[in-house]
């Protein structure tokens, strides 16, 4: 049983605290998900790469918001093991669509991604429904306890771009 969760910035729109991202990783699965063990990388990147992963990966043109692999297998049956890439530029694009900050929009696309590796899926419309739900009860309990806007803000003596 392990709990690897491990957090990389690699775009340069705008300044993340990975740290704090973490942390609020952390929290939706030990807390609110009930996982003790996992070993997830969660990559945060620009629209170049989201699109070349999409195009050379799932075969579909263009950038997406959010991408799980997922690397599970027999000998962990109850552990989540994957790598999740999310792309902040479609956070920043679509945030003003739905009226919540670039920050709530990245915290939903990694809310995303883990529920995905947990077993969700959205290939049906009442999966969808159903995913979705759980999605916006884990955000709404997530925001109680952070405020998402502090992923805008470098640690105290580091670059947030790093």
């Amino acid at each position: 049983m392990s709990r690897v969760l491990v957090v990389r910035n690699s775009q340069r729109a705008r300044l993340l605290n990975t740290k704090f991202l973490r942390n609020v990783l952390q929290a939706l699965l030990i807390d609110e998900l009930s996982q003790d063990d996992f070993e997830i990388g969660v990559s945060i990147i620009g629209e170049e790469a989201m699109t070349r992963m999409n195009e050379g990966y799932l075969r579909h043109k263009g950038s997406t918001d959010v991408i799980s692999f997922d690397y599970t297998d027999g000998s962990r049956p109850k552990g989540l093991s994957g790598e999740i890439l999310v792309c902040l530029d479609e956070a920043l694009a679509q945030a003003p669509r739905f009226r919540v900050s670039w920050q709530n929009e990245l915290v939903r696309y990694v809310v995303h991604g883990i529920l995905h590796l947990s077993g969700y899926d959205d290939k049906t419309a009442a999966a969808r429904k159903n995913m979705k739900r759980e999605e916006n009860r884990l955000i709404r309990r997530l925001a109680v306890r952070f405020k998402f806007e502090h992923l805008k803000t470098a640690p105290r003596g580091r670059s947030a771009a790093k």
